[in-house]
């Protein structure tokens, strides 16, 4: 991996991407600081100090040395780069002013990693992680998210979410699976408060869309430059929009946050309020819960699973 450059961070002027290119295209590592961060490793950077800057997962951090800058991740590879090569690039970098742009995703880069706490898995998951094969699915990934996400229809409105967990979900959703890898989906982040209230009218007068972090994913068939009717276009732009909510709220539940989907809208208000042509599909509300609710029960897998053989 071979430095490659500095990008703005999601949809904050604060922070940066730092990016390591590999032989393939698609072959990159990213690293997203936040502003406080980028202000540290820049001070000791432009003073030719050395020293460390500890990272938010508080196990991550970036050691500044006089020949290189070694970024040491948790449970990541270390990435390294000439400390002159990174002081020329992230200096150059904050000379210019750089503005929030809401409705770009960036893909697949997830740094700083934190740690799930530990909750009892549901009745579903037991019978899983029972099987003889146990050993084979980790506890503490991805089937404790799946099997404790909750929707939360009351938020503590006074708990901020910090930055670095809003940039992973807005990444997580650029994961998700989309028919011909063209994206046919654009996500819009409210943090206007006027607009999140117009946005509860729209909503069924639901409260609880005037939530911490409230996302409007929409259909973009325009994107699919796939040889169908535009009626499948549509469809397959519905799916995308779909899918990519659904990898976002996974993401919330893996950082400690709950959410609600929210299907019930009227999709002409929801495109006046926003200021788009786009059809909406969803909105996804986001924060802390004002109380963590136990993982609820499910139908039996005998009743939920049809084999065909």
């Amino acid at each position: 991996m071979e430095f490659s450059k500095v990008e703005p961070a999601y949809i904050s002027k604060d922070g940066c991407r730092l990016v390591w290119k590999g032989v393939d295209e698609d072959d990159q590592d990213v690293i997203v600081i936040s502003g406080d961060e980028l202000e540290r490793l820049s001070e000791l950077l432009s003073k030719e100090s050395t020293g460390k800057v500890e990272l938010e997962d508080q196990f991550s951090m970036i050691w500044v040395n006089t020949d290189t800058v070694q970024f040491r991740l948790k449970e990541h590879k270390m990435l390294e780069v000439e400390t002159t090569v990174l002081r020329k690039k992230l200096l150059e970098y904050e000379k210019i002013p750089h503005e929030p742009k809401p409705i770009k995703i960036y893909p697949k880069e997830f740094f700083p990693s934190i740690i799930i706490d530990n909750e009892e898995e549901n009745t579903l998951l037991n019978s899983i992680l029972a099987d003889k094969n146990k050993n084979i699915i980790s506890e503490s990934d991805f089937f404790r998210i799946i099997a404790t996400r909750r929707s939360t229809r009351n938020f503590d409105m006074s708990r901020l979410v910090e930055q670095w967990k809003i940039d992973k979900i807005l990444a997580a959703a650029d994961t998700a699976p989309t028919a011909g890898n063209f994206q046919g989906f654009e996500v819009f982040y409210i943090k206007n408060k006027e607009i999140k209230k117009r946005l509860v009218e729209a909503a069924n007068n639901q409260p609880y869309v005037n939530a911490p972090i409230v996302l409007v994913f929409c259909m973009d068939p325009s994107r699919v430059k796939i040889n169908f009717p535009p009626e499948i276009l549509a469809k397959f732009s519905l799916q995308d929009a779909t899918l990519a909510a659904a990898y976002s709220q996974l993401a919330a539940s893996s950082l400690g946050l709950s959410s609600i989907w929210i299907g019930m809208l009227d999709e002409e208000k929801v495109r006046q309020i926003i200021n788009t042509t786009l059809r909406p599909s969803s909105i996804l509300c986001i924060g802390y819960p004002h109380q963590k609710r136990l993982p609820k029960s499910r139908r039996k897998l005998k009743d939920l699973i049809h084999v065909i053989e």
